[in-house]
């Protein structure tokens, strides 16, 4: 079989692109933008991403205080990315080594690898997918419902939730990469993407908009300035914006080559998505990257027991 350097290589039939940004110019089509990822730097994202998600992992795992619903979503979240950056550096790793020759594995064996590592890492995406909007779920409902929040959300259920969510995690990506010549299959992974997308806006901009009402009463029941409040926004748009932002950067470009693959997988235009689809991979990279400085290192009592942690460390 031939060699992919890249997760998920299944869906990518195109040639892998040469180490540079640069115009490509298909006899019967137009030019196509290649932007590769060197081997290097996709290893190094995945490091970086590792150590950085076992970090929280551990720092939540060690504090019995962050052992609450919302820590635990936070916790998963952070697993799921591990297990994204793992699964990315040990097939990028092995099959660099099989290139060079300095690692020898029947064509069968390779064969199961990559489908064991496409499960695992599909499985991770869909679960970072689903603890994204089970935070969402968990903010929403300890704003709407503060008095309620305690009752609401116990740690028994956030418990059978996260199983529910792994289990499901685990069949789709079984089923996924069992079928993903089947535009079915397809399509619904599209369509669940968009669902969470739908889910995440809507609850973040509902809670900027309570929270807006908030600190207007605020400043009318303190007779503060408006340039106050007109800053409270300002904050808030740009916190809302980097969340649904980075969201949808770091994960629009791989479920459009998705639905690409099922509208127009010949035409020639589609086919220059297709060349890119590596780098479609490196950005759900950094994407993991980038969740713990959202939503795990902004807790003040996490960063105090990181703290503790690398320096016990040495």
């Amino acid at each position: 079989m031939p060699v992919q350097r890249r997760l998920l290589g299944s869906l990518n039939s195109t040639p892998t692109a040469t180490p540079q940004l640069r115009l490509a110019t298909n006899q019967t089509g137009p030019q196509c933008l290649l932007v590769s990822v060197p081997d290097g730097l996709f290893l190094g994202l995945g490091l970086v991403s590792f150590v950085e998600n076992m970090l929280v992992v551990v720092a939540i795992a060690k504090n019995r205080n962050l052992h609450s619903p919302m820590y635990c979503f936070i916790c998963c979240l952070a697993l799921s990315d591990l297990l994204v950056s793992t699964s990315s550096v040990l097939e990028t790793a092995i099959f660099l080594l099989l290139e060079v020759g300095a690692l020898a594995m029947p064509a069968a064996v390779v064969q199961q690898l990559d489908n064991v590592m496409d499960v695992l890492t599909c499985g991770s995406m869909v679960s970072s997918l689903c603890f994204l909007g089970a935070i969402a779920v968990d903010r929403y409902i300890s704003i709407f419902y503060a008095l309620r929040y305690h009752s609401i959300v116990t740690l028994p259920r956030a418990r059978w939730a996260i199983v529910a969510i792994w289990a499901a995690s685990i069949l789709s990506s079984t089923l996924f990469i069992t079928y993903y010549n089947h535009a079915a299959v397809l399509l619904c992974l599209v369509t669940f993407f968009l669902a969470m997308l739908a889910l995440m806006a809507a609850l973040y901009i509902h809670m900027l908009a309570r929270a807006c009402q908030h600190a207007q009463g605020i400043a009318q029941l303190h007779k503060m300035q408006r340039p106050v409040h007109q800053g409270f926004r300002l904050k808030g748009a740009v916190t809302l914006t980097t969340l649904l932002g980075v969201f949808f950067l770091c994960w629009g470009p791989f479920f459009l080559h998705l639905t690409l693959i099922v509208l127009c997988p010949q035409h020639p235009a589609c086919s220059c998505v297709f060349k890119n689809f590596n780098l479609f991979l490196a950005l759900i990279i950094c994407n993991s990257i980038v969740d713990p400085l959202i939503y795990a290192f902004r807790s003040r009592e996490l960063r105090l027991t990181l703290k503790e942690v690398l320096l016990c460390s040495w």
